[in-house]
């Protein structure tokens, strides 16, 4: 079992290398084919934690960015504490199906060039709105960075804004998620040491997609990202049903 859930966790690591996300969303369904959805859930949080701290350093979250992002950030650590609070008493698949359904409209709306932005007077309080719904959204599915990154796609980041801001709020949200589902008893020491083993293998798969995002130019980039939400999003929706 273990050489397939490495394989698993390789595939995820290196879509995260490339494009700066997409580890969890893609992951979890990959490792729920071979164990529970729950145990999925949980073996992802450290390896995450440590390509986000990896590609924070290699970014840079410089002090002006750390602090658009304090409310953001902020408001999503309470948002990912109530989403594991009702982790293990709510269905997903509705919201999971919601949030399917929005990237999906995102995307439509994207490549017909309605492509939505969010206005730099709106960000005061847009801000905490998207932190807090993406802490909700990732504390019962494990996709935090779904919600945030069609929300740094509609503020218009260039592409090493954006995978800065996604590293730096990234950390934070799963260390967050760490302790909140230590807290809550659902991750015992067993899977903490699974966790850390299937770190190993997802780093160097990782590697090799930092690669592949350092080769790409920013309007590539930004089509890659796009394609993978359309995939990802038809995913979500198919599986929600």
């Amino acid at each position: 079992m273990l050489p397939l859930l490495a394989l698993a966790v390789a595939v995820a690591a290196f879509v995260k290398g490339a494009i700066g996300f997409g580890f969890p969303t893609l992951g979890t369904p990959l490792l729920a084919l071979i164990v529970d959805v729950k145990t999925a859930f949980l073996v992802l949080i450290v390896p995450n934690i440590v390509m986000d701290g990896i590609q924070l350093v290699r970014a840079g979250a410089p002090g002006a960015t750390a602090r658009r992002l304090g409310p953001l950030v902020a408001f999503g650590a309470v948002g990912m504490v109530l989403g594991t609070h009702l982790l293990a008493s709510l269905a997903s698949s509705t919201v999971m199906r919601i949030l399917g359904g929005f990237i999906l409209a995102f995307v439509v709306l994207s490549v017909t060039g309605l492509s939505p932005r969010v206005p730099p007077r709106w960000e005061p309080w847009a801000s905490p709105v998207a932190g807090f719904v993406a802490g909700v959204v990732g504390g019962i599915t494990n996709v935090p960075g779904t919600p945030l990154v069609l929300y740094f796609y509609a503020l218009g980041f260039g592409k090493r804004e954006f995978v800065s801001a996604v590293a730096f709020s990234f950390v934070l949200y799963k260390l967050v998620q760490l302790g909140a589902v230590s807290w809550y008893g659902l991750m015992s020491w067993p899977l903490l040491g699974w966790s850390v083993v299937l770190t190993g293998a997802a780093l160097g798969a990782f590697a090799a997609g930092l690669r592949v995002q350092d080769r790409l130019e920013a309007r590539t980039f930004n089509r890659v990202v796009l394609l993978f939400l359309a995939a990802l999003g038809g995913w979500l929706v198919i599986r929600s049903v």
